[in-house]
C-alpha cells in the first residue's frame, strides 16, 4: 500500500460516499442495505488499492456498487433455490441447521468461484455435475462439439479446485 493510499482513499470516502449512499437508497429503496453496499464498496477500493487509480470516481464507484448488487441479489436467488429444494423434502430428511448452513456456504463458494468463468463454462458445469448429463448430452444441448465440454469442464472443475485452495 502506498503512503498515500490512506489520503487518497479518505478523500474518496469523504467527497463521495454521502452521493454513493443516496444513490443505491434510491435504486434500492433500502437506507441499511444502502450502507452496506455503500460501505461494502470502499471496503473492495481498499483491498484493491485501487483509490489512486479512479480517474472517474462516481462511475468507478456506481460500477463496483452494481456488481456488489448483483453478487447480493446472485446470492439470495442461491438462498431462496436451496431453501425452497429443502421445502420439498420429507421432515426427516431436512439437514440440521448447521448442515444447511454449511452447505449453502459451499453453494456460495461454488457460485462465486464460477462467476468469472464465460457463461458456456459454467453452464457445462452445472449440466455436467446438477443434472448429471453426458458430455454428448451436454454437447448437443450447448450445440458444440464434445471435446468443447471436455475443455469447459477441465477449465470450471481447475478454476474451482483453485478457489476451495485459495
Amino acid at each position: 500500500m502506498s503512503v498515500d493510499q490512506p489520503q487518497s482513499l479518505h478523500s474518496l470516502y469523504h467527497h463521495h460516499h454521502r452521493w454513493l449512499h443516496d444513490w443505491l437508497r434510491r435504486k434500492l429503496g433500502d437506507s441499511f442495505l444502502a450502507d452496506d453496499l455503500a460501505q461494502d464498496t470502499f471496503v473492495s477500493i481498499m483491498s484493491a488499492n485501487a483509490a489512486d487509480d479512479i480517474r472517474e470516481p462516481r462511475p468507478f464507484l456506481v460500477t463496483i456498487a452494481r456488481r456488489l448488487m448483483a453478487h447480493r441479489y446472485r446470492r439470495q436467488l442461491l438462498e431462496a433455490s436451496y431453501l425452497e429444494m429443502l421445502s420439498c423434502l420429507p421432515e426427516a430428511m431436512v439437514p440440521a441447521p448447521e448442515i444447511r448452513l454449511m452447505a449453502l456456504e459451499a453453494l456460495q463458494q461454488l457460485d462465486k468461484a464460477l462467476d468469472g468463468l464465460p457463461p458456456q463454462v459454467r453452464e457445462t458445469f452445472l449440466l455436467a455435475h446438477l443434472e448429471g448429463l453426458s458430455y454428448a448430452a451436454i454437447a448437443e444441448r450447448l450445440q458444440v462439439s464434445t471435446s468443447s465440454v471436455k475443455q469447459y469442464l477441465t477449465k470450471a472443475n481447475r478454476q474451482c479446485l483453485f478457489a476451495l485452495v485459495v
